[in-house]
């Protein structure tokens, strides 16, 4: 793979198998060659789970202090009597047996999916369209619950879901390059913490094996979480 100018600028910034402070990378990160847009900042944690093991899968979702920055499309599955609360707020389209069909029909443009207990026999259909994108309700996540409006609003206003993929990783967005040092540092920190007390009890050996940060267009950055 051919890499541009930046980014082969950018690497030449970072030391080889170093593992940094959390905000001395931040800072780092701020300091490399930029974009003309407002690129994103994730975080990747290696874990030491079994993902095959269903006591081991780490799955949730979290508000970070400082926000996301991104803008978060919400759709809601509820009754008649939600759809004006779930709208109000913030959610782009709400409904049941319509919203059902329509992304049954191949309409997906949304990035969380709210879903009424009630109606989640309608939903359950959507299993083969939703799962595979890792946007199924599910109650763990807190997007399967009788009050619909309250996730609605939390997820718009920057709640992220996340759940660990088949390598045991778990990625989220903590921000974007124009957020403040200290309030990248602030999300981060939280979302280790919080994944730290997630750990399952079958989990053996080192839970957090390896943290990474890196930008949309950027190198990744290991970091010192010891």
């Amino acid at each position: 793979m051919r890499h541009s100018k930046r980014y082969r600028a950018s690497c030449e910034q970072v030391e080889a198998g170093k593992a940094y402070a959390v905000g001395e990378a931040v800072e780092l990160l701020k300091s490399l060659p930029v974009t003309q847009f407002d690129q994103t900042v994730d975080l990747c944690l290696k874990l030491g789970i079994d993902p095959k093991q269903s006591d081991q899968i780490v799955r949730g979702s979290v508000s970070l202090p400082k926000g996301t920055g991104k803008t978060v499309r919400v759709v809601a599955f509820c009754g008649p009597e939600e759809v004006d609360g779930a709208k109000e707020a913030g959610a782009s389209e709400a409904g049941g047996d319509e919203l059902v069909e329509r992304v049954q029909g191949g309409w997906m443009d949304f990035d969380v999916a709210i879903a009424s207990p009630r109606l989640m026999g309608k939903v359950g259909k959507l299993g083969r369209v939703l799962g595979p994108k890792g946007l199924m309700p599910s109650p763990k996540a807190g997007t399967v619950t009788k009050d619909v409006s309250k996730a609605v609003s939390e997820f718009v206003a920057g709640k992220l879901e996340f759940r660990n993929d088949a390598g045991g990783n778990v990625h989220v967005p903590v921000g974007k390059l124009s957020f403040a040092v200290e309030d990248l540092v602030s999300n981060i920190e939280f979302f280790i913490k919080h994944i730290e007390s997630m750990r399952p009890a079958s989990a053996k050996g080192t839970f957090i094996e390896k943290v990474i940060l890196s930008s949309t267009m950027g190198p990744g950055l290991r970091l010192n979480v010891a």
